[in-house]
């Protein structure tokens, strides 16, 4: 149950209000950022909370039991700390953010309404709108270990034991031309087959893209020259001489696991599980149905 402070309680029970709404935004990488539709600054728990940044929230839902509840906030992208590029990054995403109720005029008469991570942030002609997800969203994720053919682990975590710091499995490159925002060849992946990097993580060290990530979708020699393309454009310019670490992908299969890296006492999957063909199938004079192994 929620418990209004008396102070605030009491300024809501007067014939006038002054109230705002106020956000405080924790990223991933520890930055704390506070933004509020009030048209002045606001300062409290040592966080001063931006004014005139164009934030306004929708109706709040909230339900009863383990239903989601959430809201979304929209404005437009005016503050110096809160950029179009850093959105498109992923810099917020998961970043968890509160929402408060403030007396603009005492703000130290203010309540909490409520605690979620950033959800989906769509970005148009200049603006943003983001989805405000509530604690019990994490209840919608799944959990556990999933019964299927291929791994389900992600490569060189601590389940899968891939090390991917190995030189066969690490590649160091830099721009040599750009494409596009996907697309550009490279040096210095000569000695690894094509294909070798595919679904592996690509890591700017330089440029304008330092310290982003981006999943490879193809590598391939064209006329010579290694060339890779990524899944995401870049939110930044791709330009000749930037650098990057890219590491090994894997597709998940026994194959794969066994005779690209090695692995194949780390599998996280069930390579010979009955397919769909054998679960769907019927008894036949002949065929061994004893419960074997296949």
């Amino acid at each position: 149950m929620r418990t209004i402070p008396d102070g605030l309680a009491a300024h809501l029970a007067g014939e006038a209000s002054t109230t705002c709404h106020a956000w405080r935004l924790q990223r991933k990488d520890g930055v704390v950022l506070g933004f509020t539709d009030h048209d002045r600054d606001l300062v409290f728990d040592g966080v001063t909370f931006e004014a005139a940044t164009g934030l306004s929230a929708s109706e709040a839902s909230a339900e009863t039991g383990m239903v989601t509840g959430g809201m979304e906030v929209a404005g437009a992208l005016v503050s110096d700390r809160l950029s179009e590029v850093e959105l498109a990054a992923g810099a917020f995403d998961h970043a968890r953010i509160e929402t408060f109720l403030v007396n603009w005029s005492a703000p130290e008469e203010r309540l909490l309404l409520r605690v979620g991570h950033i959800g989906e942030v769509l970005r148009e002609d200049g603006a943003f709108r983001v989805e405000i997800r509530g604690l019990a969203a994490g209840l919608d994720e799944p959990q556990g270990r999933v019964f299927r053919a291929a791994c389900d682990a992600d490569l060189g975590d601590e389940r899968c034991k891939v090390d991917l710091d190995l030189p066969a499995f690490r590649g160091e490159g830099t721009v040599v031309a750009a494409m596009d925002g996907r697309r550009f060849t490279v040096s210095g992946l000569e000695a690894f087959a094509s294909g070798w990097f595919e679904r592996g993580t690509l890591t700017w060290t330089s440029g304008a893209n330092s310290g982003r990530r981006a999943v490879v979708k193809a590598q391939r020699d064209v006329v010579g020259a290694p060339t890779i393309e990524l899944w995401n454009a870049m939110t930044g310019a791709i330009a000749p001489g930037d650098a990057f670490i890219v590491t090994a992908g894997c597709d998940k299969r026994f194959g794969t696991c066994r005779d690209k890296f090695g692995n194949r006492l780390n599998f996280r999957g069930f390579p010979h599980m009955p397919g769909n063909d054998f679960a769907l199938g019927y008894a036949r004079q002949g065929n061994r149905n004893n419960g074997g192994r296949l």
